[in-house]
């Protein structure tokens, strides 16, 4: 018998919840949805979940009391943390309680969609996932450092944005639109050049000077890290 995926959404906007509660049930999860932290705390400790979604401004508990509540109590499903916060430090204490990703609102219901069928496939634990790498390429998501053959490269916050995303999905060729609503938190006309000028500084950061280069361009597709 197959295996059903199931799905813990603790969301206290109803309308969010409702949609995404609907959405992955048409997709063939099985869903619960919680409206506040209490009864999301509850649900996480008492059920058998393959995977959870949390907003991280909960009445009761918030999103990140709740994380480090159930990774204290041993609990090892990936977590995807939905936020309107776009600050980097935000999404590192999040990531350093034990998440997995994290989706900045607004955002589709396929680009969510996307993020839980690839937590869902790469399935180790979130504690691991301290540092991200790729060939001699290494970003530590803690300290906010980035290494390339051993060698300290600096970045900004937007660079460091758009690597860490990068890495996360390598192999995956990324969209501008998905890169700009996720290291920008915004929608960027087709003719503006902003992502293009960031992709080829960072670049320039890290493959100048190595033979293998490791940020790709694919044409009229976006960009890729493989």
């Amino acid at each position: 018998m197959e295996h059903l995926v199931k799905i813990l959404i603790v969301e206290d906007e109803p309308k969010t919840g409702d949609y995404l509660r609907k959405g992955l049930r048409e997709a063939g999860f099985v869903v619960e949805l919680a409206q506040n932290g209490i009864d999301g705390l509850h649900l996480a400790l008492e059920g058998d979940h393959d995977l959870a979604i949390f907003d991280v401004m909960l009445p009761g508990i918030n999103g990140w009391q709740l994380l480090d509540t159930v990774r204290r109590a041993g609990k090892t499903f990936p977590v995807l943390f939905l936020t309107a916060r776009d600050q980097v430090e935000d999404r590192i204490k999040g990531l350093g309680l034990g998440a997995d990703d994290y989706l900045v609102k607004p955002f589709s219901f396929a680009e969510l969609l996307a993020r839980v069928r690839t937590v869902l496939r790469r399935g180790r634990p979130a504690q691991e996932m301290t540092t991200l790498q790729f060939a001699d390429l290494e970003l530590d998501l803690i300290k906010r450092r980035v290494t390339r053959h051993g060698q300290r490269i600096g970045l900004t916050a937007k660079e460091f944005g758009l690597l860490e995303l990068l890495l996360r999905r390598q192999g995956e060729v990324l969209p501008r639109s998905l890169i700009a609503s996720q290291v920008w938190d915004v929608n960027f006309d087709s003719d503006t050049n902003v992502i293009e000028v960031a992709v080829r500084r960072l670049r320039a950061k890290i493959d100048d000077g190595h033979d293998r280069k490791l940020i790709n361009t694919v044409r009229g597709m976006g960009y890729v890290i493989e």
